[in-house]
């Protein structure tokens, strides 16, 4: 008990630390501010924002913290330890650094990849401190284990808020227009490591505590640990970091799809914790791991997409009527039991191509609108309400033909310039 009580006050470090909570309000405003362009982007392709920015924001922040003590829980009652020299911080700045470079490199298979090389390396030159202690003594075993721990935990927080502000996108599929969801999440981490100090160090580091653990721990046990645990003081030693989820489908509902990639991500991290054991054998047993970390992680997004590859469209209109992609929570749409999957036949006994033939169709009609509904089992039904011409139905439909004109690339343009598109399109309309 007192492991986890010294592990949830160590993480709450993290929040109250004026140092660490100026990270914590910059890491805030800059997924403030990338939220409120994705809220953006939903309230032109949708007519309304279905979450705010603050929302979407807190729930990043407060799940986080969440997650975080989950991690340090799970990583302190396994016994990964690093000793004072190993870096380990360095992971994390090296994780949000790539998280500048290219958004999905903010995965810790790639940064926990680049700092054990760099570990290798400078124990091949036996590269040391002013005191004679050797520099990045990395242990590889608890680096890989940690990352693997850090993804069993992404994992749940895909599965739990992978969905939220998902974007509605379209895509053409052998001359047909489908419709889809770009998913995209980042989640704040605070996180306490086991950091071993030697007697003379201990106390140098801010923050950190010592503490008392049980008789059976570690779980994980090996020479190193133990030599550590012989000689050395451990304490607690709090960190930030980021974890980040994106993926885009066309063949799943969002939260289907975030359950899936969640369940990849948990197998991932409980193989890379198995096979981190093998850096145990020695350097080529070292580089097998860390080799396998970031090639594993491309492994399985490539699964991914090739399941996606093969798998059929599931928002796609056709014959059989106009398909509904999205539906704005508590809209009028929404009120008469419109859901994604959902296929409008027709409007007014009339054929419709585009939203836009909704509202003539409402026009001629003075607001009156009769709707024949093929749901998600493929029965059919009829709906009517009284719509208001100052607002929009509240459903992204899947149409049957794109203006070309009209068509805005996500390809070589940051997300500035294509909200600047899109924008222009509406305004043209």
């Amino acid at each position: 008990m007192d492991l986890v009580m010294y592990t949830l006050r160590s993480v709450a470090y993290v929040i109250v630390e004026p140092s660490l909570m100026i990270i914590l309000l910059v890491l805030g405003i800059l997924f403030y501010l990338k939220n409120r362009k994705l809220v953006l982007m939903q309230k032109m392709i949708i007519g309304e924002s279905i979450n705010s920015p603050l929302e979407l924001t807190l729930s990043q922040i407060v799940l986080g913290i969440f997650a975080g003590i989950l991690a340090s829980l799970m990583l302190n009652y396994l016994g990964v330890i690093f000793s004072e020299n190993s870096g380990i911080e360095f992971l994390f700045m090296i994780s949000m650094l790539l998280m500048f470079i290219r958004p999905r490199l903010v995965c810790f298979s790639y940064s926990g990849a680049i700092l054990g090389i760099v570990s290798i390396i400078f124990a091949y030159f036996n590269i040391k401190t002013s005191n004679g202690n050797l520099l990045f003594s990395l242990d590889i075993t608890m680096l890989m284990t940690f990352v693997g721990i850090v993804h069993i935990v992404e994992a749940i927080l895909v599965m739990i808020d992978g969905s939220r502000g998902s974007i509605p996108v379209f895509s053409n599929r052998k001359g047909n227009i489908i419709g889809g969801y770009a998913l995209s999440r980042y989640w704040v981490l605070p996180i306490a490591i086991f950091i071993a100090y030697s007697v003379a160090s201990q106390g140098s580091g801010v923050g950190t505590e010592s503490i008392a653990t049980p008789d059976w721990w570690p779980v994980l046990k090996h020479d190193n640990t133990m030599a550590m645990l012989s000689s050395m003081i451990l304490s607690l030693f709090p960190l930030f970091g980021v974890l980040g989820y994106s993926s885009v489908t066309f063949t799943m509902k969002k939260k289907e799809k975030a359950l899936s990639s969640g369940i990849f991500i948990f197998i991932y991290g409980i193989v890379l914790i198995l096979v981190a054991q093998l850096a145990q054998a020695g350097v080529i047993g070292e580089i097998i791991v860390i080799l396998f970390a970031p090639l594993a992680h491309e492994a399985m997004l490539f699964i991914q997409r090739k399941i996606e590859e093969k798998r059929s469209p599931l928002f796609s209109s056709g014959e059989d009527g106009l398909a509904i992609l999205e539906v704005v929570p508590y809209s009028k749409a929404y009120e008469i039991g419109l859901r994604p999957g959902d296929k409008i036949v027709s409007v007014n006994d009339k054929l419709i191509n585009t939203e836009e033939d909704i509202y003539i169709i409402v026009k001629e009609s003075l607001n009156n609108i009769n709707m024949k509904i093929k749901d998600r089992k493929g029965s059919i039904k009829e709906v009517s309400l009284k719509q208001d011409n100052n607002k929009r139905l509240g459903v992204v439909l899947v149409p049957r033909v794109v203006d070309i004109e009209k068509v805005v690339s996500f390809e070589n343009e940051n997300f500035s310039e294509v909200l600047k598109d899109v924008k222009h399109n509406n305004e043209n309309k």
